[in-house]
């Protein structure tokens, strides 16, 4: 007979839980508040969501950010997903520790430390801090995300199912292309989505590679912040949190629908 949970665990997942959402929830609640005193209660409107059309700060910041978002999440992935099959496909060649170990970097090192170096980087090349500059420091960062998640999945995969398709005739491009990617495509996909909301997250980084005409929306946030939290920034909070958890919930469904669709013709 299996028994239920102790009261320890309720208390510690209570907790828990009340620890990670209670100021999500509290943000998403003050963001619907009619007054401008975020502290004070007064009734429910949905003003500040129409004044945010009319700060063309904040909407020229998004705009900044949704780009450099979708550009290096999408220049990650692909560059992520090359470096991931030279890591469980490229055998022990020359400088292979020394390529996993600058793959890996970036994961355990600080980011004002890679913001600094990036930031000196770009200044003895000369270039002009601004879109592009923030972008390249995005892909440097989430590269390094997008390959441990793919490969992961690499180092998992039957490559019998790949040889098996060469072995009727595909060229190693188009096995790999046909019945490689397919299978590995869902971590693909997280990795994308991994790069996109660091990207829509960082600030440390974004500080230093950024210049005129370039600045993000965390970075206007946080210069917003420092004068006071106002009802403005609550809600456009709360539509970034909207806009994330619609992705996930979009990805978790469509692999429920890709695992049940692979089931149903297991079976047929």
């Amino acid at each position: 007979m299996r028994r239920g949970p102790s009261w320890f665990n309720l208390v510690s997942l209570t907790v828990g839980f009340a620890f990670l959402y209670l100021p999500i929830v509290l943000l998403v609640a003050w963001s619907f508040n009619a007054s401008r005193l975020v502290t004070v209660w007064g009734g429910f409107s949905t003003k500040w969501y129409v004044a945010l059309l009319s700060d063309q700060q904040l909407l020229d910041a998004a705009w900044v950010t949704l780009r450099v978002g979708l550009l290096s999440a999408t220049v990650a992935t692909v560059l992520g997903t090359l470096a991931a099959i030279a890591l469980a496909r490229g055998g022990r060649f020359r400088g292979h520790t020394l390529f996993s170990g600058m793959i890996y970097a970036p994961l355990v090192m600080p980011e004002v430390i890679m913001g600094l170096a990036l930031l000196l980087l770009f200044v003895a090349l000369r270039f002009d801090r601004g879109f592009w500059t923030v972008t390249l420091a995005h892909t440097t960062l989430t590269l390094s995300y997008v390959a441990v998640v793919v490969h992961s999945r690499l180092i998992t995969f039957d490559r019998a199912l790949e040889e098996a398709a060469q072995d009727l005739g595909a060229t190693p491009a188009r096995a790999f292309m046909s019945v490689t990617l397919p299978n590995i495509f869902p971590a693909v996909l997280a990795g994308w989505m991994l790069a996109f909301t660091l990207s829509l997250d960082d600030l440390v980084i974004a500080s230093f590679a950024s210049g005129p005409g370039a600045t993000t929306l965390p970075m206007r946030i946080y210069s917003q912040v420092r004068l006071g939290v106002t009802p403005e920034i609550n809600a456009v909070c709360t539509i970034l949190i909207a806009i994330v958890a619609t992705g996930v919930i979009i990805w978790s469904l469509a692999m429920k629908w890709r695992s049940a669709g692979a089931a149903r013709q297991a079976l047929a």
